[in-house]
């Protein structure tokens, strides 16, 4: 599989583009007029930086409003033609792409469309180039992938074909199945995009909220296999039209952007009739048993009050590391580590945040495998010095820089317990608070970092991303999606921040960086464990006594299990599946905080009482620019 992205995609002056685009894997480039156009350089300086940095041209664009033009407009048509074919024999690339005509005054008609494709392909034919035709969806005529190759067949040129975009057919609804009638050697390049479901103007929403295939909603995979199923064996090429990736990263969006085309390669090379994509093989995603441990990088002063907050939760120290200042507390399956160490990665990430959830672990069947994927897909693999007889936990780098840890039960990460850790008796013996597992994890990212960590997500892991929610915070909205396998032993809620002034902005500002925030434990009798809670001295969050009669209005609770909830500083949602009780701690350093969880049936996350529960947080933020005391 060859793969390629358009200039356009992605933010910076061109040499910049080009930079990106080349570290982030891709073989191929499409060259923006635009991107050309605001140069200083000529053609020639541009084909020899591209070839410099080991890409090809894989396409020049693009040529508007050609086909099927009146007099004197069409002899114009050709006249530019013939100066965007110079350009290209300067630029080293064969191909121009030309879409569908959206001129007032242009004129209908297949056959007319045809013979003016023709002539160009003549004209084409005579310095070695070739010419492209792809159906805009808003296009004045011609919008539909099919018309546009009929337009083709009867141009009956070897140097006139089609191109296809996802976008434009997928927008459209146009059925995907007439792509597999189309003659592979017709297909000169197919460009890929995904997008978000919204209803609005067919061009504006392609301008403007185009994103990588898997970061949207469009069934491109099934594109990408009907145009496979053809014998195709181009190029895939990218061409992202998006706001948020004008102003991001080159070097960010271009990683995501081939990701997201290994990924797509890698879903499509496993359908039965997608034998002309060559894809390397990888292994499966990975599937997640749960969460095996979240460990925490403090400093000295951090210790007491974050274990002695564990200790109101209900864990019990159980271990120690056998060489570093690592403990282990642990309730049920849940296992939080503090490392205290003074060197190596955790100490440079207190160094950088402070006190922070700086990694988990996840439980897969085979580690190894896992690893070798997550590799696959350009995440970025971390190791650092282990001990004599130690055990070497694969990790990669995840969000905001943090650490992801892969166990499985098959090697001696099975017994990492048993190696790297001695048995420690603690003489703190807090009540068991019926604490099962880990819920969720809530990791807050900037805005604009949400869709780089979904579809990381999502590619290496057997999950599904939800449809994204507004979370109303009193200062603001956050933008909210959740990534989540079918079992529940993995989710991971992801809130994007956009201003300062949210409780999430203000975790960010605080902590230089994305991260987790919040951990979610699983109970299954929230009223048992409030009650062990309290008798270890935790002080859950206090909620609005507002709340309760409303919550009790709305879903005609029974007046006494209000007053438990409203005793307990207990939260209640329900929908379709079942009921959901949420209590939360009190703040730990920028904005951290524990949740504690019981959920009978019930899929979703508390969305509704989120506002309450961020009203009552922000009240123990310090106030910007407070010096900690």
């Amino acid at each position: 599989m060859k793969t390629s992205i358009a200039t356009v995609s992605i933010s910076g002056e061109l040499p910049e583009k080009l930079e990106a685009i080349a570290k982030a894997g891709f073989d191929g480039v499409e060259i923006f007029e635009n991107d050309f156009l605001a140069f200083d350089g000529s053609p020639r300086d541009v084909g020899r930086m591209v070839r410099d940095y080991g890409l090809e041209i894989t396409l020049f664009q693009p040529f508007r409003d050609f086909e099927g033009m009146p007099e004197p407009h069409r002899s114009r048509t050709f006249d530019r033609a013939e100066r965007k074919f110079d350009i290209m024999q300067e630029l080293g690339t064969d191909l121009v792409l030309v879409c569908s005509n959206v001129s007032p005054v242009s004129l209908g008609g297949i056959d007319r469309a045809a013979a003016d494709f023709h002539e160009l392909g003549e004209r084409a034919a005579k310095r070695g180039l070739k010419v492209g035709y792809e159906a805009l969806a808003w296009g004045r005529h011609i919008f539909d992938h099919r018309d546009a190759w009929e337009i083709v067949r009867r141009a009956d040129h070897p140097n006139i074909g089609l191109i296809l975009d996802s976008f434009h057919t997928l927008a459209r609804k146009i059925d995907i199945g007439s792509i597999r009638s189309v003659p592979k050697d017709k297909i000169f390049i197919v460009q890929l995009a995904d997008a978000p479901l919204i209803d609005m103007d067919l061009l504006y929403w392609s301008r403007h909220f185009r994103n990588m295939p898997g970061e949207g909603d469009l069934p491109v995979a099934d594109f990408v296999a009907a145009v496979a199923a053809t014998g195709y064996d181009g190029y895939l090429s990218l061409e992202i039209f998006n706001d948020q990736f004008r102003g991001g990263s080159p070097k960010a969006i271009a990683a995501d952007g081939h990701r997201s085309l290994v990924y797509l390669g890698d879903q499509v090379r496993r359908r039965p009739d997608a034998a002309s994509l060559t894809v390397p093989s990888m292994p499966d995603r990975a599937a997640v048993a749960g969460v095996a441990f979240i460990e925490f990088s403090v400093g000295k002063a951090d210790v007491e009050p974050l274990s002695a907050m564990l200790y109101s939760l209900g864990f019990r120290k159980t271990a120690t590391h056998k060489t570093k200042n690592v403990s282990v507390y642990q309730q049920g399956e849940v296992r939080i580590l503090i490392n205290r160490e003074e060197v190596g990665f955790a100490s440079n990430a207190y160094a950088v945040h402070g006190a922070s959830a700086y990694a988990m672990a996840l439980q897969v069947e085979d580690a190894a495998a896992a690893m070798a994927r997550a590799v696959a897909l350009g995440a970025a693999p971390f190791s650092q010095p282990v001990g004599p007889d130690e055990v070497e936990v694969p990790a990669i780098r995840g969000v905001g820089g943090a650490l992801i840890y892969l166990l499985d039960a098959k090697t001696d990460l099975g017994r990492i317990w048993d190696i790297d850790f001695t048995p420690a008796q603690d003489e703190v013996t807090p009540e068991p608070a019926h604490l099962l597992a880990v819920d969720h994890v809530a990791q807050t990212v900037a805005y604009e970092e949400m869709l780089t960590w979904l579809l990381f997500y999502t590619a290496i892991f057997e999950t599904e991303k939800s449809p994204m929610v507004d979370i109303i915070d009193p200062s603001g909205v956050v933008r909210s999606q959740v990534i989540q396998n079918g079992e529940g032993t993995l989710r991971i809620t992801m809130n994007g921040a956009e201003n300062r002034r949210t409780l999430a902005g203000h975790f960010i500002a605080e902590t230089f960086g994305s991260g987790i925030q919040h951990i979610a434990f699983r109970t299954e009798d929230i009223f048992a464990t409030a009650a062990a809670l309290r008798a270890n001295g935790f002080k859950a969050l206090p909620i609005s006594p507002n709340y309760y009669g409303d919550v009790e209005a709305r879903f005609g609770l029974d007046p006494e299990l209000t007053e438990r909830l409203k005793a307990g500083n207990i939260l209640y949602d329900r929908d379709e599946q079942g009921e959901y009780f949420q209590l939360y701690s009190g703040t730990y350093g920028e904005g951290f905080f524990f949740e504690i969880v019981q959920r009978s049936g019930y899929r979703g996350y508390g969305a509704a009482n989120a506002i309450f529960r961020i009203a009552a947080l922000k009240k123990q933020i310090r106030p910007e620019g407070m010096p900690v005391a």
